[in-house]
């Protein structure tokens, strides 16, 4: 069901913690399954990330893809981890069971979310950078109510 990545990055997961005074922290989550992620970068004068921590509240998959997605962030610059999309968090991993997709859209957020907080800390706009959603469903409970 899970690939050998998706069970080492679960069972073993990197940058887990919080970073003291960080430059962007980014909270989202998930209302129809209760997974939460928190993402914390520290980012030096040259717009690098340097650091980057997680805490994530929920099943296997979402902590192994928070891992997976502070892997794929620690060294880039702002605008390379802008690019790092819920697709390659699962491509990283080889794979996802389809029910579990929603993880790899948490990891994505919770950056965009971090990077977000990041900006508006700095005054900076980040090209291609949006305001993130707090909950990766509140356009599917909108096209509900319709």
């Amino acid at each position: 069901m899970y690939s050998e990545k998706v069970m080492d990055h679960f069972e073993n997961p990197r940058n887990v913690g919080e970073i003291e005074n960080p430059s962007g922290v980014g909270t989202v989550g998930n209302a129809k399954c209760g997974d939460i992620m928190r993402m914390y970068l520290d980012i030096d004068e040259n717009h690098v990330i340097k650091d980057v921590k997680f805490k994530t509240f929920g099943c296997g998959a979402a902590v192994a893809t928070s891992s997976m997605a502070t892997e794929l962030v620690k060294g880039k610059t702002v605008e390379e981890a802008l690019k790092v999309t819920n697709k390659a968090v699962m491509d990283a991993l080889d794979g996802l069971p389809p029910v579990k997709v929603h993880c790899s859209l948490l990891a994505e957020e919770s950056i965009h979310a971090a990077l977000w907080d990041y900006a508006e800390k700095k005054g900076l706009t980040i090209e291609g950078l949006k305001k993130p959603k707090s909950d990766i469903h509140e356009d599917e409970e909108e096209e509900e109510e319709y």
